[in-house]
């Protein structure tokens, strides 16, 4: 009689360390999140259909923050006059996601009274690997909308700040941005942030195999890093992860929220119980959930309210 049991797979020989206790197909599993996340595809399609049905209820206008042709946000506007203002930046690890996918939290916003901004940027592969025009690009959308914000109804002294994965990270870069030197604003643009699941230390990142197609150096590594500057962070922030994460997602998340402390600054660290890295945002885009709550409570807003 011959036996039915499956038949054992030998273990895997660790490697050298290359980060913490981590070879380097753990380190490159660890800032993979669908190696995390099985059902990564149905969640992304869900979100996107999600958007669709947004878009479809709500009118949007579409501004442009620059001049190439990538550099245009989406304006979800609420009935309330000199509103609040929520600027959304999409991840994808710095190689998708969209502005018309990101529109999933708008009702939400909007029905609080509050106007819902979605921002376009470039993919990293089309500038050559190079992660600075994108920082740059944000850091002028949230910017243009400050300078705007009175066109369209906002309030520019209430403007608060999201980003999800790649998107956490950018905004993160962009909560350290010198406004004053770079911009002419004041130094406190942004009242507040909700950054989902972000990496703020790019050290281990360019360790990884994102270093294929992202062109690391030291220069970009210290800039783009945002736990280094915190002496530039003027802003109140959440920060989030779930516990399906990576555990590298998890501890850039917990190490930076304890660096923004030790620095004496405002944050709140939020722990999501069974949720993975693409399951997240979707809390974000309910009144009712995790991030959703935070959110409209950063805001000093009230659901459904607009």
């Amino acid at each position: 009689m011959t036996s039915s049991l499956p038949e054992q797979q030998p273990a895997r020989v660790k490697e050298p360390r290359v980060w913490l206790d981590m070879d380097q197909k753990e380190l490159d599993d660890a800032y993979d999140q669908s190696v995390w996340a099985p059902n990564q595809q149905q969640v992304s399609k869900r979100r996107a259909a999600w958007s669709e049905s947004i878009r479809a209820r709500l009118k949007s206008e579409r501004c442009s923050y620059g001049p190439t042709e990538i550099e245009k946000l989406d304006i979800y506007k609420t009935t309330r006059w000199n509103a609040p203002i929520r600027i959304f930046l999409h991840g994808g690890a710095w190689r998708g996601g969209s502005a018309k996918d990101s529109a999933y939290p708008a009702e939400m916003f909007v029905a609080a009274g509050a106007h819902y901004v979605a921002v376009d940027f470039v993919s990293v592969g089309d500038v050559s690997g190079n992660l600075m025009p994108m920082a740059d690009q944000v850091r002028r959308a949230v910017a243009w909308v400050y300078k705007n914000a009175a066109h369209f109804g906002g309030d520019p002294n209430r403007l608060y700040l999201s980003g999800h994965s790649s998107g956490a990270h950018l905004a993160g870069v962009v909560l350290v941005t010198d406004w004053q030197k770079d911009f002419g604003l004041p130094a406190d643009v942004v009242k507040g942030a909700v950054l989902m699941s972000g990496m703020y230390d790019l050290k281990p990142v360019r360790l990884s195999k994102r270093s294929e197609y992202v062109k690391f150096t030291d220069e970009i590594e210290e800039a783009l890093s945002s736990q280094r500057h915190l002496d530039k962070l003027k802003t109140p922030i959440i920060v989030a992860h779930g516990t399906l994460e990576s555990p590298e997602f998890q501890r850039q998340t917990r190490e930076f929220a304890a660096a923004v402390k030790a620095a004496g600054k405002p944050v709140q660290l939020i722990v999501a119980e069974g949720y993975n890295h693409f399951e997240l945002p979707e809390t974000f885009g309910n009144p009712y959930g995790l991030l959703g709550r935070s959110a409209l409570e950063q805001m000093k807003l009230t659901p459904g309210q607009g």
